[in-house]
């Protein structure tokens, strides 16, 4: 008698190379599912996914492995800057990066998920969503893709294909780290007011993540998870 093995699950990490995505592309491995990692360093598939033919040639050489049932939306950048030192090419910027690359990334997956009857997309939006100094671009962006998720879970539900957001907060990652500098009075206040009196994790979300990723998360959809040590609390809806 000849042993089958199926072939893992195919789950697509944008901006997976360093801080937040590195954390949930292990963390998909650790649950046995294979983790395709778009970004422009690394050693998965190079591309600048601020740009639209090299995110196309990327998403062409990642299903050419095989189909792929489950994305995270992961790669985005902040570009800080007070309303009317914002530029418009910073907010062209974080449109095609936070933005655009998800749903260009999200089209590019979904006859993978329909074939299947199966899907799982899950976006790393930010509690900045919700309103932040200095963070009109971001902000903007990262609004726009919990509009985005709840479209998708609308319209994709019919095909076994859930749709979430995970909103991070404060996260200690390069990236934070560039846009609140440690000495900042600014940056001190943002310690100083998550309740659980520390900042998040790379790993924090990313356990969030793979809850939302997992297989038996088919009725949570067009949802917003918030991983931010309790900082949203009195700022959303119930």
């Amino acid at each position: 008698m000849t042993e089958t093995t199926t072939p893992a699950r195919r789950v697509l990490v944008t901006g997976g190379a360093a801080g937040i995505g590195a954390a949930i592309a292990r963390r998909c491995r650790d649950e046995g599912m294979e983790a395709v990692v778009i970004d422009r360093a690394g050693d998965g598939i190079i591309a600048d996914l601020s740009n639209v033919d090299s995110t196309a040639a990327a998403l062409e050489q990642a299903l050419a492995g095989g189909p792929i049932t489950s994305i995270v939306n992961n790669v985005g950048a902040v570009f800080p800057a007070a309303a009317e030192e914002q530029s418009l090419a910073e907010l062209a910027a974080a449109w095609e990066l936070n933005l655009r690359s998800a749903m260009q990334c999200t089209q590019a997956l979904l006859p993978s998920m329909k074939d299947a009857g199966f899907g799982r997309i899950v976006t790393i939006s930010s509690r900045a969503a919700l309103g932040k100094e200095l963070r009109s671009a971001y902000a903007a962006t990262k609004a726009g893709l919990l509009g985005l998720t709840r479209v998708w879970a609308l319209e994709l539900g019919q095909y076994g294909i859930t749709a979430n957001a995970v909103a991070p907060g404060p996260i200690a990652t390069e990236l934070f780290a560039k846009a609140n500098p440690a000495d900042s009075p600014r940056t001190q206040a943002i310690i100083d007011g998550v309740p659980v009196k520390r900042i998040g994790t790379p790993e924090d979300v990313a356990h969030a993540a793979a809850y939302l990723l997992d297989e038996r998360s088919g009725f949570v959809t067009g949802q917003t998870h918030y991983v931010c040590g309790g900082v949203t609390v009195g700022l959303s809806r119930v």
